[in-house]
């Protein structure tokens, strides 16, 4: 079969395919015919750096998703063809992942779906749709009387947060660092160019997504009227850590903050999210679309930063 095959350190533009043998079987995995998987930051990351760390396996395909079709069901209970979407747990970094024609995965990360979406767009939703589903009602516990903060929006995970949040009920303010790019916010009820400083500027808020991460976390959380719930859920910013951070002075009186760690997707979950999806006839956003033998393509789009939404590769 085909697949990207990382041993090192590696740019986008030496990014190609290899031959490589059809994974082997075996008890409590899934052996799953790749159709499609959507780009993840995570991806870029590895490649530019994380290979080089003892704890990846290599060589290693990378992809934390993937779309597809049961191949070889093992002893898993689903049943061959069946159609599954497949993420996180390790996929792309302690065991091979999705950036493949076949993926050998294990049968806690691969879940039964029922969608009439195609495997494009249901490729845009397992990662993305599950930390936004996850960011906005276990950890903000989002009702449709709130009114949504979500702090770097134009991201595939953004678009995602804005569909949904609008498809309850809620009130959407968005932001983007980029002038250029408010055109992109539209279907939020407010765009809001973002130089740093929210607090002051924005009203009402009771919830807060927060994207941009540690670089203007402390902002957010002032940016929140009193008994608001903060969400910090990506690092868009480029700031990992909040050094030096002091919760006793640092966040405010009477507001709350959380994080969500997408590492632990349920079958639960998936049919929340798919039912959800169904019942409001929504469509996931793809930014950009590439068949797989175009993947260097698709990487240097993702580490160009300027496709707007979710990039898909379609095998």
């Amino acid at each position: 079969m085909k697949a990207v095959l990382l041993n090192q350190i590696t740019p986008a533009e030496q990014v190609a395919l290899t031959e490589v043998k059809i994974p082997k079987v075996q008890p409590g995995w899934v052996l799953v015919k790749v159709k499609a998987f959507g780009m993840n930051h995570s991806e870029q990351i590895l490649r530019l750096s994380e290979i080089a760390a003892d704890y990846i396996q290599k060589p290693i395909i990378p992809g934390i998703e993937c779309v597809g079709e049961v191949a070889d069901a093992s002893d898993s209970g689903l049943a061959v063809g069946q159609k599954v979407i497949a993420m996180m747990g390790g996929m792309g970094r302690s065991f091979h992942g999705g950036y493949a024609e076949y993926a050998l995965l294990p049968v806690s990360h691969v879940f039964a779906v029922k969608s009439g979406l195609s495997w494009e767009r249901l490729a845009a939703v397992p990662e993305t749709y599950f930390t936004a589903w996850g960011s906005l009602f276990e950890c903000l516990q989002l009702k449709p009387d709130d009114t949504l903060l979500i702090r770097g929006a134009t991201c595939a995970l953004g678009y995602a947060a804005i569909q949904i949040a609008k498809a309850l009920g809620c009130k959407v303010i968005a932001t983007t660092h980029r002038e250029s790019k408010l055109p992109l916010l539209a279907d939020a009820d407010e765009a809001v160019l973002d130089d740093g400083t929210l607090s002051g500027k924005v009203h009402g808020v009771t919830k807060a997504l927060d994207l941009v991460g540690p670089k203007y976390l402390r902002d957010t959380l002032r940016a929140v009227e009193k008994g608001g719930i903060v969400c910090n859920t990506g690092i868009l910013g480029g700031v990992f850590a909040l050094n030096g951070f002091d919760p006793i002075k640092e966040i405010p009186n009477g507001v709350y903050l959380t994080g969500f760690f997408s590492n632990y997707p349920t079958q639960e979950t998936v049919d929340d999210i798919m039912a959800f999806l169904n019942k409001h006839r929504l469509e996931p956003m793809i930014g950009a679309s590439y068949g797989f033998d175009h993947i260097r393509d698709a990487c240097i789009a993702l580490d160009g930063g300027k496709v707007n939404g979710k990039i898909v590769v379609t095998v």
